[in-house]
């Protein structure tokens, strides 16, 4: 399913090489759910991108349903992650200029799914996060607990195979955090979806069937 073998990656900095993430060697399965912990400068956040797509790395070879990442164009990656994963981010990334609606549509507009199932499916989402009332506002005028619902919505709206959570729940309070572990908890043993997650939190780690330790970029033994 994934696959990273011997992943590097560092950026040049006053002419120096400095590692972001040195030797990563990964394996993930249908059906995993999978935490990253560390100190926050592990690596945690750049390991997710690059798994994610969103970032490119040094060295290494990477192959993510059977496609190698490695030797894919730009085109060609994006076309995959987009079609496959879901991300939450800590920082939200949601679009200011979309409603709540609109950015919880858009990974369904990369699909081609008609118009008239595309309401109804960001309907069921709205309703089943309790923010139907908010569709029609911006992000600006949420709380950061509200946006980072709409961000996980958003997320899991197309069914990805893999969901990427960077700290899921280091917006929320303590009851709707564990409504969105809960739900990443369902994701994973009912839909197969594999979860990936960063986090400072030893309760939100404890839902995955493994915990990965890094520490200045690399896998701790």
């Amino acid at each position: 399913m994934i696959e990273l073998k011997h992943i590097t990656k560092w950026v040049n900095s006053g002419g120096n090489r400095v590692f972001l993430l040195r030797d990563i060697n990964l394996t993930v399965n249908e059906g995993e759910f999978i935490s990253i912990m560390g100190p926050s400068g592990s690596g945690k956040s750049t390991l997710l991108n690059v798994i994610g797509m969103l970032d490119e790395f040094s060295e290494g070879e990477y192959n993510f349903l059977g496609q190698p990442v490695h030797e894919l164009k730009e085109k060609h990656r994006s076309q995959l992650y987009k079609s496959h994963i879901g991300f939450v981010f800590q920082a939200y990334h949601l679009i200011d200029e979309l409603t709540v609606y609109e950015n919880i549509e858009t990974p369904l507009l990369y699909q081609n799914i008609k118009s008239s199932e595309r309401q109804a499916i960001v309907a069921d989402i709205l309703d089943r996060f309790n923010i139907v009332g908010k569709k029609d506002l911006f992000p600006t005028q949420l709380s950061g607990g509200q946006q980072q619902l709409v961000g996980v919505a958003r997320a899991i709206v197309a069914k990805p195979k893999l969901i990427l959570a960077d700290e899921p729940t280091g917006n929320l309070n303590s009851k709707q955090g564990e409504e969105i572990m809960e739900l990443f908890r369902k994701l994973n043993a009912e839909d197969g979806v594999i979860i990936i997650q960063a986090t400072h939190s030893e309760r939100n780690a404890a839902y995955g069937s493994k915990i990965i330790n890094l520490l200045d970029g690399r896998v701790e033994k």
